[in-house]
């Protein structure tokens, strides 16, 4: 799937249909003169349902639909039969795709299983007819109810990636070079910040023919928490990782202090997501001697008390180790 194709954010506005109206017809036959009501109730509006499609992983598909209205239900007629539904609207998506109302930023529920179903705007209840209110004392009403309006619902669809493993650190980490060479995804890669502007996914293939799938997810730089560079776009995706893969380069001024920011960033976004597992691998460590990697280890070791792990997606170093370490994370 091209960047250009990866759509997760989409507003739409929704109207379900209106109940028919119930019908106020009196039984008339030839030899019958009075026969008495017999209007048949109206249908009820078709809804706007969401759906969940496990073969779906973007919402590109509903990224030119503005507007979607369902059928509105048939009137009531004689004979009580009964008007037709209005015909229901389905809106699939990606599993992980959340959905908010618009005008109160309110979450109205998610979409995690295939085939889910959810209302989204109900369709209004068909009037019924007037052979429900004959009595005694009014045996020919000649009235009947109208159909109920169908809601109109203003919705903010947002797809959160569902990935194992989400790649978390600065712009230009070389967290889509990795991806390219541990999976068989071919994100951009360029050497300069914000080379990836839309996650990206890749499924990364381990021992017996098992699998996780991981995520790399734009830079994140100082002040994304508050919307800054790309801002909530991404940090929101992270929020559905089971482990998270922290990246910090060779070359950084500081990794201790990287290691720090990104950390806060997430907090300040969500602090539930420092309850996930997370692990740090240092990048291009290539370009690291013997002697540097003893020293900065030292130095890790004492500034944050966590395990780390010295990869090299170009040269190819501890990428098997790498594997080995998030399987047995996932699976622990």
């Amino acid at each position: 799937m091209t960047e250009g194709n990866f759509v997760d954010y989409v507003k739409m506005h929704v109207t379900s249909g209106n109940g028919g109206k119930g019908s106020a017809h009196l039984h008339r036959e030839k030899y019958i003169a009075k026969g008495g009501p017999d209007g048949g109730d109206g249908g009820r509006g078709g809804h706007v349902i969401i759906k969940g499609n496990a073969n779906l992983w973007t919402l590109l598909h509903l990224k030119y639909k503005r507007h979607l209205k369902a059928g509105h239900g048939e009137h009531g007629g004689s004979s009580r039969s009964t008007g037709a539904d209005g015909s229901d609207v389905f809106i699939e998506v990606p599993l992980g795709t959340v959905i908010k109302d618009t005008d109160s930023g309110k979450t109205l529920f998610e979409i995690t299983e295939d085939q889910e179903e959810k209302i989204v705007a109900k369709g209004g209840l068909g009037g019924r007819g007037n052979w429900h209110f004959k009595s005694p004392t009014n045996q020919t009403p000649r009235y009947a109810q109208p159909g109920i309006p169908g809601e109109e619902v203003n919705v903010t669809i947002e797809l959160k990636v569902l990935a194992d493993v989400g790649l978390v650190g600065f712009p230009n980490a070389g967290k889509s070079t990795l991806l390219s060479v541990i999976t068989s995804a071919k994100p951009k890669i360029a050497d300069y910040e914000f080379t990836t502007l839309k996650p990206n996914l890749g499924i990364v293939k381990y021992r017996d023919y098992q699998s996780f799938v991981m995520a790399d997810i734009p830079g994140i730089i100082e002040g994304a928490a508050e919307g800054k560079g790309l801002g909530h776009y991404f940090l929101r995706h992270i929020e559905r990782n089971s482990v998270l893969l922290f990246l910090i380069p060779a070359d950084a001024d500081n990794v201790a202090k990287q290691y720090h920011i990104l950390l806060s960033e997430l907090r300040r976004y969500n602090p539930e997501m420092l309850d996930k597992e997370r692990f740090i691998v240092i990048s291009k460590s290539d370009m690291l001697d013997d002697e540097l990697k003893s020293e900065l280890t030292e130095e890790l070791h004492k500034e944050l008390g966590l395990e780390f792990m010295f990869i090299s997606s170009v040269a190819q170093q501890g990428l098997v180790e790498l594997k080995d370490k998030l399987w047995s994370m996932l699976n622990e």
